[in-house]
């Protein structure tokens, strides 16, 4: 992966780059880059334009703990991670958005709520209303008082279904009762078999935003309380790194860490 594979055939041998030139890829010498984990996907990213290297991968992971601390690489690679976590969040809250209900709907819901509302404080009144009647042997008045608290439940009864079939069928998912994985940001349908749902939370796109969702949860652990190194290098996108980058957006952390699946908000039900 990474540059290296641009070169054609008859081109000539570029020569070793060292281990903290700013054109290797710090997440390959650390982990996984973030471009090798959704080839053929919806988010494939691309060849990475940083160099991928096994000999110096191997450089690193056989080097001590010390020597690893001075390099620093693993906040280098946080912050690749952040940038596509981040992105994949933003897609995930803009999915969201699309599964809200229209104006229209919100108005008919609020109105058949507070239509509900009433209908619950009359029936409740008209209860008392008729204890009282009974109470004073008027049975005539408290039998029409009782007729009419029927009429009002029934009443109810016909707005709380049409709320039902409302919340049902508002909004752009319909009947299919989309939900959006807050995990890789896929449209999924409670409507849909086991089958359907394990090719989803076992496919490659979903499994790797767990995995790099997992991955940048436990850096957050391992070097928490340690400070970035301070590098004279070019800072822009996956690029060099200084103390000033750090915690730049109110310090890194993902949407909500796992790895496992799961939905939303709007959670629930067999996801």
């Amino acid at each position: 992966m990474g540059e290296q594979l641009l070169a054609g055939p008859g081109a000539s041998r570029a020569p070793q780059l060292s281990i903290t030139d700013p054109k290797v890829c710090r997440s390959y010498l650390v982990g996984t880059c973030p471009h090798d984990l959704f080839t053929n996907t919806k988010q494939d990213l691309g060849l990475c334009p940083k160099t991928h290297s096994e000999a110096l991968k191997s450089e690193y992971e056989n080097a001590d703990d010390q020597q690893k601390r001075k390099w620093g690489f693993e906040f280098d690679y946080m912050r690749d991670m952040q940038k596509y976590i981040d992105d994949c969040n933003r897609r995930i809250d803009s999915a969201q958005r699309r599964l809200e209900k229209t104006p229209d709907e919100i108005r008919q819901t609020n109105a058949l709520l507070k239509q509900i509302g009433e209908l619950s404080r009359n029936i409740e009144d008209g209860l008392v209303e008729v204890q009282i009647l009974g109470e004073l042997g008027s049975v005539n008045t408290a039998v029409t008082e009782y007729f009419r608290i029927r009429q009002q439940k029934q009443l109810k009864e016909d707005r709380e279904r049409e709320l039902k079939a409302l919340s049902d069928t508002s909004g752009p998912s319909g009947h299919q009762k989309l939900q959006v994985c807050d995990v890789c940001g896929a449209y999924l349908s409670r409507l849909d078999n086991d089958r359907r749902l394990a090719d989803h939370f076992f496919g490659k796109m979903h499994l790797g935003y767990a995995q790099m969702r997992k991955t940048y949860q436990q850096l957050q652990k391992d070097l928490q309380g340690r400070q970035p190194p301070i590098r004279d290098e070019p800072s822009g996108p996956r690029g060099g790194y200084d103390d000033r980058d750090y915690g730049r957006s109110g310090g890194y952390g993902g949407r909500r860490g796992g790895g496992g699946g799961g939905f939303g908000r709007r959670g629930g039900g067999r996801w």
